[in-house]
């Protein structure tokens, strides 16, 4: 069964000026691989794909790393970029959206609470590794994706990429809460 409705993530794009990923090549990307509904939003990597033309590499996409492959293959092509990127269904969106565990913060302050999606979940050991005492931040995780709280914004964190990395064995990729609903209410209109 093809994959219909997908979100794609790239991660580390259009980032202090680095590895530009112009929303319009996103589009094109998509467009080329055979989505006929495609949609990107803000400048950090957000793509929503869906209906698949017949007989085109889309139609032929059954999972989300087939998905991944084939935008990751024209982010090559187009760009000339290795970049990581993370396929997302609308169920795990919906899923995501149903687990929230910090409510009060994402009413209160949704840009300080980040949702970070991997293409591989880090294993239950490397969670249970990452020693979250000497940070302010507060983390929950639902089925491979964490939520983290950052009260001071994840600019200055010593809870950094970098850190999260080393510990979980794994990159992601994450959103604010706010982007997580755009996100979700495009694969709902798709």
């Amino acid at each position: 069964m093809t994959l219909t409705t997908a979100v794609v993530l790239l991660r580390g794009v259009n980032v202090g000026g680095h590895r530009k990923v112009p929303s319009a090549d996103l589009r094109a990307i998509g467009e080329t691989a055979g989505w006929t509904r495609v949609t990107t939003i803000l400048a950090s990597g957000n793509l929503v794909v869906s209906a698949p033309a017949p007989g085109t590499p889309a139609a032929s996409c059954r999972t989300e790393a087939e998905v991944a492959a084939l935008v990751h293959g024209g982010l090559l092509d187009r760009l000339g970029l290795d970049v990581d990127v993370v396929v997302v269904s609308p169920e795990t969106l919906d899923s995501v959206v149903a687990h929230l565990p910090f409510p009060a913060e994402a009413e209160s302050a949704p840009s300080k609470l980040l949702v970070t999606f991997y293409a591989t979940p880090p294993t239950a050991d490397a969670i249970a590794s990452l020693d979250m005492s000497p940070h302010p931040e507060r983390m929950a995780w639902h089925e491979g994706t964490s939520y983290t709280v950052y009260p001071d914004g994840a600019g200055t964190t010593k809870l950094s990429p970098a850190l999260l990395r080393r510990t979980l064995g794994v990159d992601g990729t994450a959103r604010n809460w706010t982007t997580v609903l755009r996100l979700r209410d495009l694969t709902a209109a798709g």
